[in-house]
């Protein structure tokens, strides 16, 4: 066995150990479908995500060795997050419990620092976790891990996509799997139909300026009154598309890492639960908690429109209580937006008698003048 081939074998049999499901290495060659990525931008279809449209961004997308000169090989790994069981409803799967961007690259480090030991000698590397300049999908379908769904997901033929990826460029030679070039999505277009705001494109790219996922977390703004209706209950994400797929019907199962079952406050979500989402029950109960890339403001936001949208009348204390939260402009904004829908005349009344906001009383009247005609 040759050493590239012995050191192949020994990185994948440390990343099993580590917890990763999936283990695929390829070469740092140029990514030969940046022209979609680069048109998606021009679309302006990554919304406010301006961090993505710098030319230092598409410029370190278009080769792993802008990233890391010493780059050799590509180590490509997936964990399953589907929990034991579903959690609150409007929480998308994979932020039920822990952030796992940390998580993944510190068991990353862990495999590099063995790998180091292995040899007697530093490598270079470079570690992400859905933080780095690179196009991950594309590495991973290079690494034979699967291939790029039309819901924009990878998908493993024989595990579904229920997977969170990771990437370690590496200064060193090691043997480079073969990638999926077959399309298994064929005729089926269940992901598109299922879609509540029609956002995925044909080219396997996401119009995230409509994606629920990305109004949820992404959006640091208000969110589209005309795209409020649709975002249903979802409060944190979205896993319509991946919830319909054949492929994870059939194929996925839950995983018994304890990283990825559902924290305590997640187990069981109403939106009235999360209105009331104190400074100090944000901070305590979402430790380490992917939501908290929404902030307490986006959470608040989106728990009004999820309320609106289940017609939850029970929900309307709550509402008027988040009025009178000045910490939390956006919150504030879909309450009276969520009252209004929920046709809670009185509710917005009494409000005009404390919010010290004009902008939000001019909102709140109004959202009366329509109800009352």
């Amino acid at each position: 066995m040759s050493t590239e081939q012995s050191l192949t074998e020994f990185v994948k049999v440390e990343a099993a150990r580590l917890g990763f499901d999936l283990v695929g290495i390829t070469t740092p060659e140029p990514p030969p479908h940046l022209d979609i990525y680069e048109r998606w931008i021009a679309r302006h279809q990554h919304g406010s995500m301006a961090y993505l449209e710098t030319e230092r961004a598409v410029g370190r997308r278009s080769d792993p060795r802008a990233i890391l000169p010493e780059c050799k090989s590509i180590l490509v790994v997936g964990v399953n997050y589907l929990p034991q069981q579903r959690g609150g409803s409007g929480i998308a799967r994979y932020a039920l419990g822990v952030d796992y961007h940390q998580l993944l690259v510190n068991r990353l480090r862990q495999l590099v620092h063995q790998l180091e030991e292995l040899v007697g000698e530093p490598v270079p590397n470079r570690l992400y976790a859905d933080t780095g300049p690179i196009l991950e999908r594309e590495l991973a379908q290079r690494a034979g891990l699967g291939w790029i769904g039309k819901n924009t997901c990878l998908i493993h033929p024989e595990h579904g996509s229920y997977f969170l990826l990771a990437e370690a460029l590496l200064g060193i030679e090691l043997v480079a799997d073969q990638p999926v070039l077959s399309d298994h999505c064929g005729s089926c277009t269940l992901c598109i139909q299922a879609c509540p705001t029609q956002c995925i494109q044909p080219d396997r790219t996401i119009d995230a300026r409509s994606c629920i996922s990305y109004l949820t977390i992404e959006l640091k703004g208000p969110i589209p009154a005309e795209l409020r209706p649709q975002l249903g209950e979802w409060l944190f994400g979205c896993d319509v598309c991946q919830e319909v797929c054949p492929w994870n019907l059939r194929f996925s199962a839950p995983t018994d890492d304890p990283s990825f079952q559902p924290r305590p406050l997640l187990q069981r979500v109403e939106p009235a639960t999360m209105l009331r989402l104190t400074p100090e029950s944000y901070r305590d109960q979402l430790r380490d908690s992917p939501l908290k890339r929404a902030k307490r403001d986006g959470l608040l936001r989106n728990a009004a429109v999820a309320a609106a949208n289940r017609g939850e009348a029970e929900a309307v204390p709550a509402l008027l209580e988040l009025l009178g939260d000045a910490d939390a402009p956006l919150g504030r904004s879909h309450a009276i937006w969520a009252l209004a829908r929920l046709q809670a005349v009185e509710a917005l009344k009494q409000a005009l008698g404390f919010v010290d906001d004009p902008a939000l009383a001019d909102e709140i009247h109004g959202a009366l003048e329509e109800l009352e005609g």
